[in-house]
């Protein structure tokens, strides 16, 4: 019992408490593709507590620690009183909370990536249609006024300019704002979103979902922005995004406006200091361990 309360603790951390400190921790706009794998490392982490917590709460507490059978019974991966007893109703019921926490959110994974291809598909097959090719910029050109530019990512990837956007933009703006859409494919930002977008959908309501799903999708266009500003000047950067933050962009599209423009203008406009070196490593060491914890805490007690 006191191995499930340890992990149900460990669980409620990292699904409401982590989540509120690391949503306003500062470090995170200066390197935001570290804060994206910490937010990755914390959804795994709720995950994998919660799983364990629930299993070690219907489990018996007589635990079987000799040889690598007691510590796979400790892990809560086999169960020492079956011995070679074949397996019960009342042993599947047991490992039906655990699985339905690990599932829903691979579950999730797969229907989002499976919706997400579908509508893609849909929008690339309109674009053919409506769109007309501009070779100079390395984009498409669709007939709409209002300024937008967007990327639809995957293996046949776009990325969409409107005629507003052209009317606009200044020749420097737009490859400003092409090249942000460009780091977005490159690094494929949309199977760094799925995840994310998966574990919301399982876990509605749970302020780490919130905070993740809001947190990943801001993150990631700092790290677009980041690469644009590796070739155009601030100022040119910063014009075009508030030109173009009023621009609506399709579901699954990537664009460079949308809700958070105003906190990306600001920190494109002011030079972020330097991270600090311990910065990296930390949160690395920091999202690999937090998974294991459970792990180590559900075997050690």
């Amino acid at each position: 019992m006191i191995t499930a309360v340890a992990l149900a603790a460990y669980a409620a951390l990292a699904g409401a408490v982590v989540p509120v400190l690391l949503a306003r921790v500062r470090w995170a706009h200066r390197v935001p593709a570290a804060a994206v794998l910490a937010w990755q490392g914390l959804m795994a982490t709720f995950v994998i507590a919660a799983a364990l917590a629930v299993y070690h709460f219907v489990l018996t507490e007589h635990h079987v620690h000799d040889g690598l059978a007691g510590l796979l019974s400790a892990c809560g991966l086999t169960d020492p009183l079956t011995g070679d007893a074949p397996p019960t109703l009342g042993h599947a019921l047991k490992l039906a909370g655990p699985a339905v926490i690990v599932l829903m959110p691979v579950g999730w994974l797969v229907r989002c990536a499976w919706r997400d291809r579908r509508v893609r598909r849909r929008q690339l097959d309109t674009l053919a249609l409506v769109g007309q090719p501009a070779p100079q910029y390395g984009a498409t050109v669709v007939d709409h006024g209002i300024p937008a530019v967007y990327c639809l990512p995957g293996r046949r990837s776009r990325v969409v300019v409107t005629r507003g956007a052209l009317e606009v933009l200044s020749d420097g703006q737009l490859r400003a704002v092409l090249e942000h859409e460009r780091a977005h494919i490159v690094g494929r930002h949309h199977l760094l979103r799925l995840p994310t977008d998966a574990f919301c959908r399982a876990f509605r309501g749970l302020p780490l979902a919130r905070h993740a799903k809001e947190q990943t999708e801001l993150l990631l266009e700092l790290i677009a922005d980041d690469r644009a500003l590796r070739f155009h000047p601030r100022e040119t950067l910063a014009t075009a995004m508030y030109e173009v933050a009023a621009g609506q962009v399709p579901q699954t599209a990537l664009g460079a406006g949308g809700s958070s423009a105003l906190i990306r203008l600001r920190r494109v406009l002011t030079p972020q200091p330097r991270p600090h070196r311990a910065t990296w490593p930390g949160v690395v060491t920091a999202a690999v361990m937090a998974p294991l914890l459970p792990l180590l805490l559900a075997c050690g007690l």
